[in-house]
């Protein structure tokens, strides 16, 4: 067990899930009550997803930029504290008050205000302000491709500023509290990415600008086409050429931003799927390998500890596996999937150097999952669990809780045992997903005290 990840708690929840009156979550008050209430609640981890600019179906895994901060993530009240929003500017419609996550509208309410503040910042300072150029110039190789991308450069990079500002308050705050944020890095960029534009001297493309091959994973027996991501590869001779310097800024940002990251993918770093990018489906392609033990070894001169956790689902090599622990990285594994005889993911076969969840953004509630289990399946979880079908969401965390894992995380919607209509995410769907979000009475001091509970009973309490 390292000091990055001591026997703990923690729980799952995106920034844009997190409670907050202006549309969606962002880093004001509602992210620092959340923190209060982990630090009540016994939780070591608030893990989050790539808080990067939103993609397409308002995705965090498909960002133009690897670097930057979205935007809608700033919190209006903390603008209007500083002087650079009236009172009058807060005041939303009431369906942005609560309910699901309407994206549109909640950028269209908060957009003309940012660009209102950045009005009235750039009338008070007259173009000065130290502060600002410090960040400018230390974030200068991500942000000025970024900004320049933007209609009016200098306020895109103000809202960069106020992100990383407004972001800075929170991770002081959790760690006054005792509080630890786990990020989210997905391995590859996407084609219309700034980092691709920047740098295209990194990725395999051809002349005229368009990727040679690009990612995806073969066919399954779910899936006969296999999936087409569609990202471009790296070159990553170019990246071995400079000493891999674009992913030791990335990474970098990231532990600015946060105490460890999880890298999604972590299979790419040994090996990737290289599909032709003249095909529409993947049935065509092939295992190319990738420098992850080079790229590993630069990373861990920067960050000795290496405070990663390698996201290793799905068809993981032994190769893999090696490669995972030759640089002692914890893996991931998943409760949802251990009620099939030989399961790896069984509670009594989860070593300690491991994050254990009874589900992720990626898979249903746990309440939504087990309507879904056949007869042999719901007997097997009952009997390894101890628990009902009335509990099930319950007995599934303190199983979760009760195995060797050094880190156990559940997603906020099973500490609240919410069925599977809150599911945050459904792989493939390309929209409708990343809605879900609480109220702030949802987060109570009795279940603050139920968990914190649980967590003494399994030991993983930080004690003083």
């Amino acid at each position: 067990m390292s000091a990055t990840f001591p026997r703990s708690g923690g729980v799952l929840l995106p920034l844009a899930s997190a409670p907050a009156r202006h549309g969606l979550g962002d880093l004001g008050a509602g992210a620092h009550a959340l923190v209060d209430w982990c630090a009540e609640a016994g939780l070591t981890w608030w893990q989050l997803l790539p808080v990067g600019p939103l993609g397409p179906g308002s995705s965090p895994y498909s960002s133009s930029s690897a670097f930057a901060g979205e935007a809608l993530y700033l919190s209006l009240d903390l603008l209007a504290e500083e002087g650079l929003l009236s009172a009058e500017d807060l005041v939303a419609p009431a369906a942005l008050e609560s309910g699901r996550i309407d994206y549109r509208r909640a950028a269209a309410f908060k957009r003309p205000r940012l660009a209102l503040a950045y009005r009235a910042w750039s009338a008070r300072v007259g173009g000065r302000d130290r502060a600002f150029e410090r960040f400018c110039a230390d974030a200068a190789p991500w942000l000025d491709p970024w900004a320049e991308r933007a209609a009016d450069p200098l306020e895109e990079r103000f809202l960069q500023h106020r992100f990383q500002v407004q972001w800075e308050a929170l991770r002081r705050h959790a760690r006054r509290r005792r509080v630890r944020l786990l990020g989210d890095a997905p391995i590859f960029v996407g084609l219309d990415s700034v980092d691709v534009q920047a740098r295209p001297e990194l990725f395999r493309l051809d002349r005229s600008g368009l990727p040679k091959i690009v990612t995806g994973c073969p066919p399954d027996p779910f899936t006969p086409d296999g999936q087409r991501w569609g990202h471009p590869h790296y070159a990553w001779r170019a990246h071995r050429a400079e000493e891999f310097a674009w992913w030791r800024s990335r990474i970098r940002r990231q532990l600015e931003l946060f105490d460890a990251v999880r890298i999604d993918h972590f299979i790419g770093f040994h090996h990737a799927f290289e599909i032709p990018a003249s095909h529409d489906h993947a049935r065509i392609g092939r295992w190319g390998r990738t420098p992850g033990r080079e790229l590993l070894e630069a990373l861990r001169q920067d960050h000795p500890g290496l405070p990663l956790v390698a996201e290793d689902l799905g068809n993981a090599t032994r190769a893999v596996a090696e490669l995972r622990d030759a640089f002692g990285l914890p893996g991931m594994k998943i409760l949802q999937w251990a009620f099939h005889p030989g399961s790896g993911d069984a509670p009594y076969r989860i070593p300690e150097n491991a994050v254990v969840y009874p589900g992720t953004h990626d898979n249903d509630t746990t309440r939504g999952w087990w309507r879904t289990l056949d007869a042999e399946a719901r007997k097997r979880a009952l009997a390894l669990t101890g628990g009902s079908a009335a509990t099930i969401a319950w007995d599934l965390w303190r199983t979760a809780c009760a195995t060797a894992a050094h880190t156990a995380i559940a997603q906020a919607q099973d500490l609240l045992e919410l069925p599977g209509s809150a599911r945050t995410n459904i792989p493939g769907k390309p929209s409708g997903n990343w809605r879900w979000r609480p109220s702030a009475a949802d987060f109570s001091p009795a279940l603050a005290a139920r968990t914190r509970a649980l967590l003494d009973s399994t030991d993983r309490l930080l004690r003083t």
